[in-house]
């Protein structure tokens, strides 16, 4: 195989004939580049001769499902990665379009070991990308992703015979089959299907009424041009919208999801964001009722009330704070037995008996309709009342570039580990620990807590804060650990602050 090369540019004879491919789009969980001004489709097609050489030089047989999400650029990509699988001696099975979660059910429905699913999850339009895994519910983390793009960058790919291509029909309906199974809300629920005009549009209203809940529709219309908002229920834009629908229509609660259907947001039916964390607290009292002792893995940007909450203290709950990014939660959660995983961005990985372990919008949605139909006396807005007060903010992401971002988060993480020992303060309180293993979580006597840490998929680093006590005290935190960053003239803008 050629060597990829970068500096090939778009419009030229090189570009149509020769790989292009930026380094900096191999990511810690998964691959992403801007189209076509970061890889080209001869670059795709290396990357999927150096996908199936991984598979091969890993023993692992020969067959993958592929799928692609809903863009107008998609299904050539997808065309291109398959050619690549193919060249490898790869036996492909075409599931089509598909929201990511689809494309991992296709790994159990159609036994087969690999995955490979085209999507730029909620990056806006002019992003791409592959999320693939080999050993079902698990996708590339660090090590795979770093031995993939040394085959590819290196020229390694190897072909081979034995490719074959198959177009498998009927997993869209097999998959909302499984979602689905013998439930049937037993009580009237009223919910906002937002999905942003994106692939989820194809699938959550069908979930929605096979379940007997009536559906208030909320741009679920396909649209690769995402003409309302970029689909992403973690953005502020698209919960307002939400809660302007849900307060129009008197709907119980509103549920959204990203662009490729692994990720759920909640709105109450107050109006309410409940940011994911909050509600991966809600779900779990809920199923450490049904299952005691369970353990639950939450992401380093997640609540503290995994640990704090005195119900599921109650309930033997054990609480796991692990690495944010989908690859490393569905591998925590599988590694240590976990019921559940919870990441504040919205991704949530419901193992053994509830689900299969990766993460899957849908699923989520039909579990909150089935906790809504074991309390039929309680609204959404009860559940969150219920929890214990904090004050969160949004993930807010200033803006580093990916070839700085991790040597910044370094020095960032040196300075909160002095700034302890020295015996400085947060917010005024004193600093009890600061937790490492992914970027600093800075945690304060009383529990509150600040976070940095790098993005794995975009050019920015990640800043998150929680209280114990008051928005003051919130607004304090992020006011002290952005001063730390501000030392760090590569951080630039956020996209959004408090």
């Amino acid at each position: 195989m050629t060597k990829p090369i970068s500096p090939v540019t778009p419009n030229t004879w090189s570009f149509l004939r020769d790989p292009m491919i930026t380094p900096t789009g191999f990511r810690e969980y998964d691959a992403r580049w801007k189209y076509p001004e970061e890889i080209n489709l001869p670059g795709m097609t290396a990357l999927g001769l150096g996908l199936g050489t991984q598979m091969h030089k890993r023993g692992i047989e020969p067959v993958i499902a592929v799928g692609n999400d809903y863009r107008d650029y998609s299904l050539a990509i997808k065309q291109a990665l398959i050619l690549g699988l193919m060249q490898a001696g790869i036996k492909v099975k075409d599931i089509g379009p598909a929201v990511s979660p689809m494309a991992y059910f296709a790994q159990f429905h159609l036994d087969v070991p690999a995955v490979a699913m085209v999507t730029a999850s909620h990056n806006p339009n002019g992003w791409t990308g592959v999320k693939m895994g080999f050993e079902r519910p698990l996708t590339h983390g660090p090590d795979e992703m770093a031995e993939l793009r040394d085959i590819v960058l290196n020229g390694e790919g190897i072909a081979r015979d034995g490719g074959s291509y198959e177009f498998v029909d009927g997993v869209k309906e097999a998959y909302l089959d499984d979602l689905v199974g013998d439930f049937k809300m037993s009580r009237k629920l009223k919910v906002v299907c937002a999905t942003g005009n994106g692939t989820a549009s194809a699938f959550g209203p069908e979930l929605f009424e096979r379940i007997g809940v009536e559906v208030v529709p909320s741009h679920n219309e396909l649209d690769y041009t995402f003409p309302n908002y970029n689909p992403n229920p973690e953005a502020m834009e698209m919960l307002h919208d939400m809660s302007d629908t849900v307060k129009a229509s008197g709907a119980d609660f509103a549920l959204g999801f990203d662009g490729d259907g692994d990720r759920c947001g909640v709105v109450d039916d107050e109006g309410e964001e409940i940011f994911a964390d909050k509600v991966g607290v809600i779900m779990a009292r809920d199923l450490s009722k049904i299952y005691p002792n369970s353990t639950f893995v939450a992401d380093v940007k997640s609540t503290g009330l995994f640990a704090s909450d005195p119900e599921l203290q109650k309930n033997g709950v054990t609480a796991d704070y692990w690495k944010t990014g989908h690859s490393h939660m569905k591998r925590r959660v599988k590694e240590i037995g976990a019921l559940a995983g919870f990441e504040k961005s919205g991704h949530y990985f419901l193992a053994e008996p509830v689900g299969r372990g990766y993460d899957c919008g849908m699923r989520v949605a039909v579990e909150i309709c089935k906790l809504m139909d074991r309390n039929p006396d309680m609204k959404m807005s009860d559940l969150r009342k219920a929890l214990p007060k904090t004050w969160s903010t949004p993930t807010m992401s200033p803006y580093c570039a990916d070839t700085e971002k991790y040597t910044v988060l370094e020095r960032l993480v040196e300075k909160l580990v002095a700034k302890a020992k020295a015996g400085d303060t947060v917010a005024g309180r004193p600093i009890k620990e600061v937790v490492t293993v992914n970027g600093a979580r800075v945690i304060l006597d009383n529990g509150s807590w600040g976070l940095v840490r790098a993005s794995s998929n975009t050019p920015n680093l990640v800043v998150v804060c929680e209280s114990s006590e008051s928005e003051e005290e919130m607004r304090a935190i992020f006011a002290d650990i952005d001063a730390v960053i501000r030392t760090e003239p590569l951080v630039g803008d956020y996209d959004q602050t408090i």
